[in-house]
């Protein structure tokens, strides 16, 4: 957690934010922790890497990174003083790499997350970028992989801020191919996908 010095309400603000973040609780799978967060961009910032695992925890799944941004100036791009900045990525079947709405549910898995948590956003942008990576020489053995990656920022309008971690959480969790699960219930372990 960074701050730079702010009038006492905004360190409130923001100290109550982590405090939400920190509360959140995730599904088994997914192991979060507290990285260097960006320097230049707000005045307040966190930021959460996280990895999806398998049965085990050998085997990883998915990850990403959740970056929160407290401006109190409310930079117009905003639309409001906080800003959700936002990458997930995952490796998928190499059958995907064709499927031309990929992009399109990519983005949707996001936005349904969003709206299953019954959040209030604005200003949401991003991209979803397939990589294809086909392998030569002595790799060529090795079949093509998939990944998609998801690129996303939000301003959350609610003080729910917890809850936009959760949405993100499950949004890596969705791209890993695991089941939702609904409130207080925890998975068996099984196959992915």
């Amino acid at each position: 957690m960074r701050g730079r010095s702010l009038p006492g309400d905004a360190a409130a603000d923001f100290s109550k934010a982590i405090a939400a973040l920190r509360e959140v609780r995730l599904r088994p799978e997914v192991r979060l922790t507290e990285v260097p967060a960006p320097q230049r961009i707000a005045p307040y910032a966190v930021a959460l890497s996280a990895e999806v695992v398998g049965i085990g925890g050998a085997d990883e799944l998915s990850s990403g990174r959740f970056i929160l941004l407290h401006d109190p100036s409310c930079p117009e791009p905003w639309e409001g003083a906080w800003r959700a900045v936002t990458f997930a990525r995952a490796e998928l079947e190499p059958e995907m790499a064709s499927d031309p709405s990929l992009g399109e549910v990519g983005w949707a898995w996001l936005m349904e997350a969003l709206d299953a948590r019954t959040l209030h956003y604005a200003a949401e942008a991003g991209t979803v970028t397939r990589v294809v990576s086909e392998r030569f020489g002595g790799l060529a053995d090795h079949q093509a992989t998939v990944e998609m990656e998801v690129r996303a920022s939000w301003t959350p309008l609610d003080d729910d801020l917890g809850g936009h971690l959760l949405a993100w959480s499950d949004l890596l969790s969705t791209i890993a191919g695991l089941p939702p699960l609904p409130e207080g219930i925890v998975a068996l372990p099984g196959a992915r996908r």
